[in-house]
């Protein structure tokens, strides 16, 4: 299905990047791919283009002029929470990466980057995505995705609404998180391989050489638990992937 749909329907993807060298050869590689592509050459115009162009998809750099790529995520998820978003930048620093992932960001590759790896990760999110919409107009989920509103703890996640209550405040849940939090709340206090994790969130089916899944696992720790450093119901078991305890019963 996923296939077919790929296809048939090229992707809208919108470059937003200041350095026009990078932006075109993204460009080149992405058409080549048989996606329609626009380039922003900083964030007041990605803003623009991504209100004109209505893209499947954003490539997003942080260093620009006019307005930096973390207030570009933040504008963007303040309406649309379900447009997937790469961010590509230089800065690498975890406090980069910690702030784009709890803007909502989708994905972060560092620059300098693999252009098959770039090209990958571009495939699953758009590939994600368009599941996440056929899913949607088929009503086609199957008996796991009943669950709605799970509580453990003070927190309570509503999955319908991509709302989570925690202590910290109300949290506005990204498509690619709900996800996720399904495999866990579907599983309760059953180990789950970072193989299943990524492929529930990601669609991936061979191993990937990504730290993604593990920004996730920050974010959902600093969300839910009351010391993130010593976690209780979102734990990692070693040589395996991770596990959910509603009972915060550390395992």
């Amino acid at each position: 299905m996923n296939k077919d749909k790929t296809q048939n329907s090229p992707a809208r993807i919108l470059v937003v990047e200041d350095e026009s060298h990078i932006a075109e050869g993204i460009k080149l590689n992405l058409e080549l791919g048989g996606n329609i592509v626009e380039v922003a050459s900083n964030g007041l115009i990605g803003l623009e283009k991504w209100k004109s162009f209505s893209p499947d998809l954003i490539v997003l750099d942080i260093m620009m002029p006019e307005l930096d790529g973390h207030h570009v995520l933040e504008e963007i998820r303040k309406t649309d929470t379900e447009l997937p978003i790469l961010i590509l930048s230089a800065k690498n620093e975890s406090v980069d990466k910690v702030r784009a992932f709890k803007g909502g960001v989708d994905d972060y590759l560092g620059k300098p980057f693999s252009l098959d790896e770039f090209l990958l990760r571009i495939e699953r999110l758009l590939t994600r995505s368009r599941w996440l919409k056929e899913a949607k107009q088929a009503k086609s989920f199957d008996s796991e995705s009943e669950i709605i509103e799970v509580t453990f703890g003070k927190n309570r996640v509503n999955l319908e609404e991509l709302k989570a209550y925690t202590q910290e405040g109300e949290i506005n849940l990204t498509e690619q998180e709900a996800k996720i939090l399904m495999l866990f709340f579907t599983h309760p206090g059953k180990p789950l391989k970072r193989q299943e994790l990524l492929e529930a969130g990601w669609g991936y089916t061979q191993e990937v050489n990504t730290r993604t899944l593990d920004n996730f696992m920050v974010r959902f720790r600093k969300y839910f638990e009351i010391n993130p450093k010593k976690p209780m119901y979102f734990q990692s078991i070693r040589g395996i992937g991770y596990i959910w305890s509603p009972d915060g019963q550390a395992r």
